[in-house]
């Protein structure tokens, strides 16, 4: 089988991991992790998607969650989706709901930091995938925010953003075992010492990754037929499709 996967550049690693030990042929194209905004990445996503059409493939592999809902409405017209069940990356990184579920309900204030996630945030969004904050990241958004608004309704959006941060207690850091993470981990400690956070560094599963690019799907993912839509299930099954296209 020949899959097109189309992946958050904050999990490359782990998909190109995956990707090369799968027995599927696998080509895998990044989205830039800058673009999120749900509403942004939908657009690029689809736009992907329909360029995918009538190249040979026979599903598309999203190597995305939901995403603040930010793969609900993709359709393709001739060839399935396939969409993990997951209300975001770190469901993916965990390696299952049940597990993600778990780690919420141990402490819901939680910021998540991976290598990839670190190494390529590039913009004044970048606060907003994982949860990962650091100082420099808050002093970009502030530049960002005093540019587009100016000084005053920045201070403002900044105030909030500081009232927001305080309802965090605790910071993982997200361990692949795929090479040297050291300066990755390091970056996400010393951002949890300066707010004052626990710090925990957490195995990451790539079971979900491996699956996904094997094209071993059970009910852990939504495959989306050709000419429907994935769209919120507002359960535990996350998202399902839809006959609107």
């Amino acid at each position: 089988m020949r899959l097109k996967s189309l992946a958050c550049d904050a999990l490359a690693r782990p998909v190109y991991f995956c990707a090369a030990r799968s027995a599927q042929i696998v080509d895998v194209q990044l989205v830039e992790r800058h673009l999120h905004k749900p509403e942004e990445i939908r657009g690029r996503l689809q736009q992907l998607i329909d360029a995918t059409e009538g190249q040979g493939y026979q599903a598309i592999a999203l190597a995305f969650g939901l995403c603040g809902q930010a793969t609900s409405g993709l359709a393709a017209r001739s060839i399935p989706l396939v969409i993990p069940r997951a209300h975001d990356c770190i469901t993916l990184f965990l390696g299952d709901r049940q597990r993600y579920k778990a780690e919420i309900e141990k402490e819901p204030g939680t910021f998540w930091y991976s290598q990839d996630y670190l190494e390529r945030k590039s913009d004044a969004n970048a606060t907003l995938a994982m949860g990962a904050t650091t100082d420099a990241d808050l002093q970009t958004m502030y530049e960002h925010y005093i540019q587009k608004y100016g000084r005053a309704k920045a201070d403002r959006l900044m105030s909030v953003m500081s009232e927001w941060l305080t309802h965090y207690k605790r910071a993982v850091y997200l361990h692949l075992g795929l090479g040297d993470e050291s300066s990755a981990e390091a970056e996400a400690r010393s951002s949890a010492a300066s707010h004052h956070w626990q710090f925990e560094r957490i195995a990451a599963n790539l079971d979900l990754f491996q699956r996904l690019l094997d094209g071993q799907w059970n009910d852990d993912f939504l495959i989306v037929p050709p000419g429907q839509r994935g769209a919120m299930s507002y359960d535990e099954n996350v998202i399902e499709s839809r006959n609107d296209a």
